[in-house]
């Protein structure tokens, strides 16, 4: 008889220690706002990576970069890494800007470098922008016969 009420007590306490967990709010329910994949932040900076490919044996990953260096500064830029010594790694940045209510990104600036007979690639550049945009950095990343593609959030710049 005491263990049963001792296990009622106890399922009773479980039961009321759930309801009261669920009334608090989580970060999973917060809505940020998104563009085109990107979430629209404030932060200081944002690094993207290459999505998993669906096959391939050249390219190992790829990473965007963006921060913000001081108002209407940027530093954006891309690094492509391969799984050993291939032909060609290759790493093209494209520089993007949104305002908050638009439907799409708008083109800012673009460049590529290429690397042979290696396994990795890596090129940036201090961009000065426009402020009160949304900017974000979109990189394709190519190693021997595999490519894939990685993109920053939107960071606001003063």
């Amino acid at each position: 008889m005491k263990k049963k009420i001792i296990s009622v007590c106890f399922a009773a306490m479980l039961v009321m220690g759930l309801t009261i967990t669920a009334e608090f709010p989580t970060n999973a329910n917060e809505s940020r706002p998104m563009l085109d994949g990107s979430y629209l932040t404030c932060e200081d900076e944002s690094t993207g990576i290459a999505g998993a490919l669906t096959r391939g044996a050249d390219l190992q990953t790829g990473y965007s970069k963006l921060r913000e260096l001081g108002p209407g500064k940027i530093y954006a830029g891309g690094t492509t890494i391969a799984q050993h010594d291939v032909e060609s790694v290759k790493v093209s940045v494209i520089v993007e800007r949104a305002k908050d209510a638009d439907d799409y990104w708008h083109y800012v600036d673009s460049w590529q470098k290429e690397n042979k007979n290696t396994y990795t690639v890596s090129t940036s550049k201090m961009l000065e922008v426009e402020p009160d945009w949304y900017y974000r950095v979109r990189c394709t990343h190519s190693a021997g016969n595999d490519m894939s593609s990685s993109a920053t959030d939107g960071l606001y710049i003063d």
